[in-house]
């Protein structure tokens, strides 16, 4: 098969469970005729109907209010925020009724909420946002964010059928960039809650998420030119965490570089340091060095975003001042 973008990768996972669940169906704004933003929703609105697929009003709680509805009733809505820094509007119904529904009622809420992350796009800080660690204190809600095309088809896959709420974060940067070839069929699932191994080496660890793990996988293999070799560790779920890979990741080389974009202070580094801190101090060989943007808004200004976003040079530099420990 043909390599498929990250984006069409998406297209295609949604693309599919529509057409295997007639229970599955799109909302949010110009996802219909304008074929999305991004142009993830691109061509359903003519294969589906509009029953299927829903233009609505410029308002993030209304599509989550009408998705959590239609999923108590049966349905699986997936919603789309056009840019996912707006999923603030809606974050109440998110996490005071949708991920508690289970627990207060026992009615699941089988639906996805997902849309585009990150920066690196010059796109100033409403449309650049990491919003992941504002809602890892919910429980009963899972966070995805894929890296690669073939995470990008089979998690979303996987998010759709969840029984529960599932946010799924889609780096734009990585919308066109990143190509893959997918399996035949389209019935790879990827499991919710598991991490990949994307480079195994015993130096050095390194855990990342989303575009961040090309970033790492860059400053690997500057690293391997002075003969370091690198584990990368990509989460791929952020909630739950697969604790096992963590705890088996850090035991290989006591080394331990968290790396994520989103800001430090309250980020999903902190959890992740406390976790091995609590289970895996005694394979430690240094100090946890969180590698992340700084506290402040994502810059409009190209070359402030550029100085404010972690590159591969600013985890080598972080990786040698470990590694001299």
């Amino acid at each position: 098969m043909p390599e498929t973008t990250y984006l069409e990768a998406i297209r295609l996972g949604i693309w599919e469970e529509m057409e295997a669940d007639e229970a599955v169906f799109v909302l949010g704004q110009d996802v219909g005729a304008y074929g999305g933003a991004f142009k993830v929703t691109r061509g359903m609105l003519d294969r589906f109907g509009p029953d299927r697929v829903l233009d609505t009003p410029i308002s993030e709680a209304a599509i989550v209010g009408a998705a959590i509805g239609a999923a108590m009733m049966g349905m699986r809505p997936v919603a789309e925020m056009q840019f996912i820094d707006f999923i603030a509007c809606a974050f109440n119904m998110i996490t005071n009724f949708a991920a508690s529904s289970r627990y207060r009622t026992g009615i699941g809420v089988p639906m996805v909420i997902r849309g585009p992350s990150g920066g690196g796009m010059h796109a100033g800080p409403f449309h650049s946002g990491n919003v992941e660690s504002f809602f890892l204190n919910t429980p009963g809600l899972k966070i995805v964010q894929p890296s690669t095309a073939l995470d990008a088809h089979g998690l979303i896959k996987a998010a759709i059928r969840d029984p529960d709420p599932v946010l799924f974060l889609e780096h734009k940067l990585l919308y066109r960039h990143i190509k893959e070839e997918l399996p035949a069929g389209g019935e790879e699932l990827i499991p919710l809650g598991k991490a990949a191994l994307r480079r195994e080496g015993d130096d050095l660890t390194i855990i990342s998420y989303g575009a961040m793990v090309h970033t790492a996988l860059k400053a690997a293999a500057e690293l391997e030119s002075d003969g370091v070799s690198t584990t990368i560790l990509d989460l791929r779920t952020l909630l739950p965490l697969d604790r096992e890979a963590i705890l088996a990741a850090v035991a290989r080389s006591g080394k331990v570089i968290l790396l994520h974009e989103a800001t430090r202070t309250g980020g999903l580094g902190g959890e992740v340091a406390a976790i091995i801190a609590e289970e895996a101090f005694e394979y430690l060989d240094g100090p946890i060095i969180r590698v992340t943007p700084p506290d402040t808004p994502v810059p409009y200004s190209p070359p402030l975003e550029e100085a404010f976003l972690p590159d591969a040079a600013t985890v080598t530099a972080a990786a040698r001042k470990l590694l001299d420990y």
